[in-house]
């Protein structure tokens, strides 16, 4: 008999990887499918990173690491954000985990009981509203549409904060939208949690360097709130290790202490090769990095005029990340003659299986007329899979 949690039976598995996992099975049955559903850049991870992991094998980092992680990777984090943002933490306000979403988990669980209330815009990226659940506190959603270009304003957080608020999430560049809050724009959030001591914040930054405006801005930068946020970031996207496994956080010391006695009974400390690898990483040349941010944002650019040559799509155009985020409901209600299009999930599932094109349905990040398209792969892979799914769609009427 099986008789599983209910903590678990609530706990809903990630779309994005749902579609990752169909793309492969199609493709392993013969079909000819271009995965636009993956957050993840096509790119090797640079040669120093890994000629560095080779080295730590060689000099004996197989043992278990410190939980918080390697002090001299904490201290090259610290480093990292005095040189690039200017923010000043010591290494005892680093942990090192296994991947961001572990950063934000061990976050979650040691800040919020049940009843507490976390405001997360929509879209968000996937996972923050599970680990909510799982925290047993509650989503309050404050939506955004394509028109404010997916970003709130001082007055709509003014609104929703209550005696319960105890977290605001968000990420800057967003997943899924692209979308970069400037200086300014933070500011004016920041204003209002002035007035709510109560309420932390929880600043996601992961694609903090794929951020096409010129300059990351960080809602930590003002002084009454940098006791108050916790950043998130790693380097999976920066320095494309997505499958390397290592995030951290950078957070007030009594935060980090709590994290690391989280995370010391659940997984312990990061994997130690990915340890030197991430700090070759973060303290090497930043060159490849710099490559990277120029091929997507001149993917951005192309897939934004491919975009707009299919009828019905509202688009705009994002400054961060590797995505798009059209509203698509101009098909809704729309048929081939054979499959009747009633929302974003069945438009993904007639493309995937028409056009041999994966997209991740909007409703998996908050917003249901939307769908998301990832741009983290080749521009040739980029023509041809919008081509396809502007010939399936023109079929819709």
């Amino acid at each position: 008999m099986e008789v599983l949690s209910k903590r678990i039976q609530q706990l809903q598995e990630s779309e994005t990887l749902q579609m990752a996992k169909l793309s492969r099975e199609l493709r392993s049955k013969g079909f000819d499918i271009i995965d636009l559903s993956l957050g993840e850049p096509d790119f090797a991870t640079p040669e120093h990173i890994r000629e560095a992991a080779k080295k730590a094998i060689d000099d004996g980092y197989t043992k278990y690491p410190p939980v918080a992680g390697y002090l001299d990777l904490r201290q090259a984090i610290a480093e990292k954000f005095k040189r690039e943002n200017h923010l000043e933490f010591s290494p005892e306000q680093i942990l090192v985990s296994t991947g961001a979403k572990q950063s934000l988990a061990n976050v979650m669980l040691v800040l919020l009981d049940e009843g507490d209330e976390v405001i997360i815009p929509s879209p968000y990226w996937v996972s923050y509203r599970e680990i909510v659940k799982l925290a047993e506190a509650t989503m309050v959603n404050i939506h955004t549409t394509i028109e404010s270009n997916f970003k709130i304003t001082p007055a709509q957080l003014e609104q929703v904060i209550t005696p319960q608020t105890k977290l605001l999430c968000f990420s800057s560049p967003c997943n899924p939208t692209g979308s970069f809050y400037s200086k300014e724009e933070l500011k004016g959030l920041a204003d209002v949690l002035a007035k709510h001591p109560q309420v932390f914040v929880i600043s996601d930054e992961i694609y903090e360097h794929i951020n096409f405006t010129g300059s990351h801005q960080s809602i930590a930068q003002f002084d009454w709130m940098k006791d108050r946020v916790i950043i998130v970031n790693g380097v999976s996207k920066a320095y494309s290790m997505t499958g390397w496994r290592l995030g951290y956080i950078a957070a007030p010391q009594w935060i980090t202490k709590a994290c690391d006695k989280m995370q010391g009974q659940i997984t312990s400390g990061a994997c130690s090769i990915s340890q030197r690898a991430a700090l070759a990483a973060i303290s090497g040349d930043q060159t490849p990095t710099d490559n990277m941010r120029t091929a997507f944002k001149n993917r951005r650019d192309l897939v934004h005029r491919l975009l707009l040559e299919i009828p019905g799509f509202k688009v705009n155009e994002p400054d961060g990340a590797f995505y798009f985020f059209p509203d698509v409901s101009y098909y809704f209600g729309k048929t081939d003659g054979e499959t009747v299009i009633k929302n974003a999930d069945d438009l993904c599932m007639y493309v995937i299986h028409k056009a041999n094109v994966s997209l991740v349905t909007g409703k998996a990040f908050g917003d249901e007329n939307c769908i998301r398209i990832s741009y983290a792969t080749s521009e040739d892979k980029l023509i041809e899979a919008l081509r396809r799914t502007k010939e399936a769609l023109a079929k819709l009427s």
